[in-house]
Parts: structure tokens; C-alpha cells; sequence
């Protein structure tokens, strides 16, 4: 559900964008703007944060929690194809294009968004050069983990496809994973089962450590020199772009 900040949603947002280099550039009346008109979107686990289909806001980062990105389905079927927790931004080509989303927003956990809205996303776009190289770079990421999920899913055995959703690609800023074999499933567009048999296999490699059906730790540069043996050609962990 959407709302207006409330005062302790302020202290976190003011937090939360102070640590925004690009922020703290702006002019002081820019920054109080950013403030006031900034709202929030709160979801229980399970429930849609954003609609498919519906108009685009503005630019979105998720102050806590964790949520999946999708393209829904009409037979039950989602496909997620990526997954953010607390600190990431996304939902800029979007906001930038003025058009429909084309994908559902979903929480994993009892998260909360924040939303900078449309009309000072753009204002930032014409006006700070240091928001535009921030959004270049969150853009060339996406763009990263589009191909290299594509290419994943075409030729990727399935030990290989939980090894990409569980790289630094998809999770650059955390020091531990945490994910159920249930959530690492939901994102790479398996069952359970499945992913229990390709972290079974991934844990015999010593490339990850559960617990308690949980993936608890990952050793990324055993995984990427897995990822990097298992397809040279797809180059997983390669920067697409400028």
C-alpha cells in the first residue's frame, strides 16, 4: 500500500538518501523537494508492492526487505527474473520511457519501498550530471544480469543457473546471502525440489554452505571460476555496456 512518509519513514528516507552520493550534491532546496514528496509503499510477504500494467511513479529503492521482480502470468506461472533486497534502486527505464510497467513487483518478505516520484526523477535527469552517471550505472547492471540470465536459461545446466542467482552479479552489496531454497527457486524459475538437488550439488563443490534449508554462505570466487569453466562463451559475470 502506497502512503505519505510517516516521521520515522522521514528519518529512514533522509538516512537512506544522505548515503546516495548524488544526493548529497544537490542544492539544499532540491534535497528538501526530494524529501517532502517521496512516499512510501509497504507489503506483508507474499503481497504485490506494483502492479504490472499500471503507470509508473517514479524511481524505486527498497529501504528494506526483499522483493522479486516478474512478468506475471496468466496460468499460474510467474517468471521472476531478479531479486532485491534492501538498498537497491530500479524501475528507471520505466520512469525514464513515461509507460506502463511491464512487470509485478512482489515481496519475499515484509518490505517497504521508497518512491522518488516521476516529475523529480526527470527534474534530476535535466539537471544533475552526478543522477545521471548514477542511473547509467544501475541501468548497465540490469543490463548485465538480463544477458547473462538469458543466456543461463538457454544453455545453463541447473547446478549452473542457481550458481548465476547466487553470484555477485545479482548480490554485489551483501556479505550474506540468507536465502531459502524456497526464494533461490522462486527467482531462478525452478521448484523447490529442483533447487534442493542443484544446492546439493553446489554444496558437495564446496561453492556454497546450508543450513537448515537455507544458503547461509557463498564462496563467489570459487563460484565464478565455476560459472566461468562451466560456459567460457556466455562470460556470466561480464559488465555488458559502456
Amino acid at each position: 500500500m502506497t502512503t505519505a512518509l510517516r516521521s520515522m519513514d522521514r528519518f529512514q528516507v533522509a538516512r537512506f538518501l544522505r548515503m546516495q552520493p548524488w544526493f548529497t550534491l544537490l542544492a539544499p532546496a532540491m534535497q528538501d523537494e526530494l524529501l517532502r514528496c517521496a512516499c512510501a509503499v509497504h507489503a506483508r510477504k507474499g503481497e504485490v508492492l506494483l502492479q504490472a500494467g499500471e503507470a509508473a511513479r517514479g524511481w524505486y529503492a527498497v529501504l528494506w526487505g526483499f522483493v522479486k521482480l516478474q512478468s506475471p502470468s496468466h496460468d499460474e506461472q510467474a517468471s521472476a527474473f531478479l531479486a532485491l533486497t534492501g538498498g537497491e534502486w530500479f524501475g528507471e527505464g520505466s520512469a525514464m520511457k513515461d509507460e506502463p510497467r511491464r512487470y509485478e513487483v512482489v515481496a519475499l518478505r515484509d518490505s517497504e519501498l521508497l518512491c522518488l516520484p516521476g516529475p523529480q526523477f526527470r527534474a534530476l535527469l535535466a539537471t544533475s550530471l552526478p543522477f545521471n552517471h548514477a542511473v547509467m550505472r544501475h541501468m548497465n547492471l540490469r543490463l548485465g544480469q538480463a544477458m547473462a540470465i538469458i543466456e543461463a536459461n538457454r544453455t545453463g545446466s541447473l547446478e549452473e543457473r542457481l550458481a548465476l542467482y547466487l553470484s555477485r552479479l545479482f548480490w554485489h552489496g551483501l556479505r550474506k546471502l540468507n536465502l531459502s531454497q524456497e526464494e533461490l527457486g522462486c527467482l531462478a524459475g525452478m521448484s523447490r525440489q529442483a533447487a534442493n538437488r542443484g544446492l546439493a550439488g553446489l554444496a558437495r563443490r564446496g561453492l556454497v554452505e546450508l543450513r537448515f534449508g537455507r544458503v547461509v554462505q557463498v564462496d563467489q570466487d570459487a563460484l565464478g571460476q565455476f560459472l566461468g569453466a562451466a560456459a567460457p562463451a556466455a562470460e556470466p559475470m561480464r559488465q555488458y555496456g559502456p
